[in-house]
């Protein structure tokens, strides 16, 4: 997935309103749209190296979109609006093995109680396969990815409903994508939300499936890299 316009490096002010961000570029100050409803914690310290996009659409109120930031020697990417378009570039390049059988696939469509999911996979004589994907960017120790970043009582949901997809014999697989690049375990974080360990527990016991895949991030764009470890 090729980033949407030539990205540019600047230095994170703050991040504030859960959607807003001040970025020192070229020596001034700009608001840069965040695209990460989470805490974001550990990746949003002030004074950390970012990489930002203009907008393609000028009517657009904020005219810029932070993408990337810089901890340590990794590269993060917190705009979790471009998790799904990584991983439909992979289902499409058929770089997921355990998805690689379904040739249809259907974004964004909707099941369960006003919900819908990211991707629906379809092939004859295959069940349907319902796959939901989760941008991960929390990292509280070396080496070790984590997932949520803070409470998620959508997240939780979303075990629920493919839990029943999987109940009523589909397939259900629940994808996170660790989208950073000092990773190679994945792990739910527990403490912090201890009714999306318990769901997901539950959702497991149901055949809900769990995939954990890292990125490669580069200033020109961000690929599916290899499977990660669950711990």
């Amino acid at each position: 997935m090729k980033f949407p316009a030539p990205i540019q490096k600047g230095i994170l002010v703050k991040r504030y309103k859960r959607f807003l961000s001040d970025i020192e570029l070229d020596g001034k100050t700009i608001t840069a749209h965040c695209a990460n409803p989470g805490s974001m914690m550990g990746v949003k310290d002030e004074g950390a190296t970012v990489w930002v996009t203009a907008a393609t659409n000028l009517n657009r109120k904020l005219q810029w979109d932070w993408q990337i930031i810089e901890v340590g020697a990794a590269r993060v990417c917190i705009n979790t609006a471009l998790a799904n378009k990584i991983v439909h570039e992979a289902l499409t390049e058929k770089s997921i093995s355990e998805l690689s059988g379904y040739n249809s696939i259907r974004p964004e469509v909707k099941y369960g109680e006003n919900s819908r999911i990211d991707f629906l996979l379809s092939e004859p004589d295959l069940p349907d396969c319902y796959v939901e994907v989760k941008n991960v960017t929390l990292s509280r120790s070396e080496g070790l990815a984590e997932f949520p970043d803070s409470p998620t009582a959508r997240g939780t949901k979303h075990l629920k409903e493919l839990a029943a997809m999987a109940q009523a014999g589909h397939r259900a697989v629940m994808l996170y994508l660790v989208n950073r690049t000092d990773c190679t375990k994945f792990s739910l974080a527990r403490d912090i939300d201890p009714e999306y360990a318990f769901a997901f527990n539950k959702a497991t016991q149901s055949g809900v499936e769990s995939l954990a895949f890292g990125t490669k991030i580069d200033l020109s764009g961000i690929k599916l890299d290899l499977p990660i470890s669950k711990t």
